[in-house]
């Protein structure tokens, strides 16, 4: 029997891994976080001791939120929740994020937000498939959906960060992405710094379901690049549960590890 011809060219992804571990090879570039030359044949600007050494959230967390909680002691039968969560305060179902944020990781989160790095934004959704995976049980979805950017915002960067995570990740899962689900309405405040109180009252109301769209009796995986508060995703789920979603859950590269909700005598 006569032996099967080989392919005329190579895949793509075999062209393309080779010529970027020739380029690393032949013009070194420096890490885009430590500064040491990259010793990897990826297209990510960032060295592999810098993504092995992003701080992942520690495996004791908040059930609902993923908000690592070291000192809570668990009580057997009893959910693990933050004080947040045992205030019922977010109207999505769970929370999981990658890593916290922190050092090496906001670097990344920045080049990924200013910068659109799309092999970055691959590589982290590859590890926020894992996430999924092992919490299928709990997130099955029906539908990826990103966090969406106001169209001055998103018209002045050229591009939405959570699309970029939200394409990539939705191929990996094999589900449908849907990115102009939701839309912001209302801008962003113009100052720099926000108190806790002030960004939980800056995404109040501000997103909605595009007109003709339809969630309802759906399950939702929302996707953003950093959960500090958890406001923006309250927000979102908010107007997709008003839309008639079944369920939402969440899913951020990083996330701050500190108290989400502002002091009672916070001005």
């Amino acid at each position: 029997m006569a032996e099967s011809t080989p392919s005329r060219a190579l895949p793509l992804r075999w062209i393309a891994e080779a010529r970027d571990a020739l380029a690393s090879i032949l013009i070194p570039a420096p890490c885009r976080i430590c500064g040491e030359l990259l010793g990897h044949s990826l297209r990510i600007p960032v060295c592999q001791t810098c993504l092995d050494g992003f701080s992942r959230v520690p495996e004791k967390i908040c059930e609902v939120c993923g908000l690592p909680l070291p000192d809570f002691a668990a009580v057997p039968g009893e959910m693990l929740r933050c004080a947040a969560c045992r205030m019922e305060t977010y109207a999505f179902d769970r929370a999981r994020s990658f890593a916290i944020y922190e050092k090496e990781v906001v670097r990344a989160i920045v080049l990924l937000k200013f910068e659109r790095i799309d092999p970055l934004a691959k590589w982290f959704a590859e590890r926020l498939a894992e996430i999924y995976r092992r919490n299928e049980a709990i997130f099955g979805a029906d539908v990826v959906v990103p966090v969406p950017l106001h169209r001055e915002r998103e018209k002045e960067r050229g591009y939405n960060q959570a699309e970029l995570l939200s394409r990539s990740l939705a191929r990996l899962l094999k589900l449908p992405h849907q990115g102009v689900l939701l839309v912001r309405k209302r801008p962003r405040p113009a100052k720099l710094v926000l108190t806790l109180r002030e960004r939980w009252a800056a995404v109040r109301g501000a997103f909605e379901i595009r007109p003709g769209s339809q969630v309802d009796n759906r399950r939702v995986l929302l996707l953003d690049d950093v959960m500090t508060t958890g406001a923006t995703l309250d927000a979102c789920s908010k107007a997709l549960r008003d839309a008639g979603a079944k369920s939402v859950v969440a899913l951020t590269v990083a996330r701050a590890a500190h108290n989400p909700l502002p002091a009672a005598g916070e001005s």
